[in-house]
This record gives C-alpha cells, structure tokens and sequence, in this order.
C-alpha cells in the first residue's frame, strides 16, 4: 500500500481513473464520496484545516501512476464537501476552502470535554491556550484553526456554557468557562 509521509493512501488511489472526473453518473457519485473521504481524513490525521486550490496539495497528484487531479475536480470534491456542511469557501472565487473534519458542533463538544477532563469548569483560558497550550497538547484542539475554534466558542457563549472576553490583542483573548 502506497503511503504519504505516514498516512496510507487508499487503494484507488493508484487507479488512473479516479484523478478524472467520472462522466457516467453513479460512477462519478462513487468517485466524489471516495475522495471526500479521503480528504477529511487526510486532514484530519495531518492537522490542516485550510486547503487553496491554486497550490500544491499532497492528495492532488500521484506521482507513482503520473496523474493529477484538474482544478475542476479539485473543486467538484470541495464543492461536495461543502454541500455536506464539511466545507466551506472562504472566498466568492473558491480558491480556498475550510476543511471541517469535525463539524462545529462536534468541535464545541470536544471543548467541553477538554474543559471537564482538564477541571476548568470555572477557570478562565486564553484563546491561545487552547489552541497551543501545555494543557492541550495530544488532544485535537492543539493547533486548531482559530477560524474554527472562534466559531465553536461563540457557539457555547451562545448556550451559555462559557464567555469570551476581548484582549487588547487577538492573542489575549480570555474565555471563562461555566460547563
């Protein structure tokens, strides 16, 4: 099985067919779910969050079978990423795209584990804490896309579990939690 630094590429990956889109409908559909899960998983095990169609991307291109994936597939797999809410445009052009391995909810979820686990039930934490903290080393929230991490917080400020206070700076940012 053919690998990428440490994470190993499924099998289609080495089937020319799979770096073109598909004309034949239920292929293309079989196609489109196969590289959709590729690309959340190989963004979540590698930690990106943001992929820009006009750059290199690992996943794009197989030198092994000397195929490349065309900006108009690139876009296709995105665009169905984001019709599922597992995506989204980060500008009109779709040149850069926000990958949600985990929804938001599911990331405001994982923050109020890592606060229960952690006991800063009524502590207060920078945002930069939680991003790059000793505390959250080894969890998923260690190097979390502030874009991301923003967005679930305002999510539990919103139901009340937590209140986000501004900084002089966006790097003092304070949270005070109350799960």
């Amino acid at each position: 099985m053919q690998k990428l630094g440490d994470f190993k590429l499924p099998h289609f990956f080495n089937y020319p067919p799979y770096f073109t889109l598909q004309p034949v409908r239920e292929t293309r559909e079989k196609q489109v779910q196969l590289w959709k899960e590729l690309i959340l998983d190989y963004c979540r095990t590698q930690k990106i969050f943001v992929i820009k169609l006009e750059e290199e991307f690992p996943l794009f291109s197989n030198s092994v079978i000397e195929r490349t994936l065309s900006h108009e597939a690139r876009e296709a797999f995105l665009s169905a990423l984001v019709a599922e809410g597992r995506a989204e445009w980060l500008d009109k052009g779709h040149r850069s795209c926000l990958i949600l391995w985990h929804r938001i909810q599911d990331w405001a979820d994982i923050i109020v584990n890592f606060v229960k686990d952690n006991g800063f039930e009524d502590s207060v934490m920078t945002v930069e804490e939680i991003r790059s903290g000793i505390e959250s080393r080894g969890t998923e929230l260690h190097g979390i896309d502030r874009t991301i991490l923003m967005r679930a917080l305002k999510q539990l400020e919103q139901k009340g579990k937590l209140a986000i206070f501004k900084g002089t700076s966006t790097d003092d940012e304070g949270i005070k939690f109350s799960v």
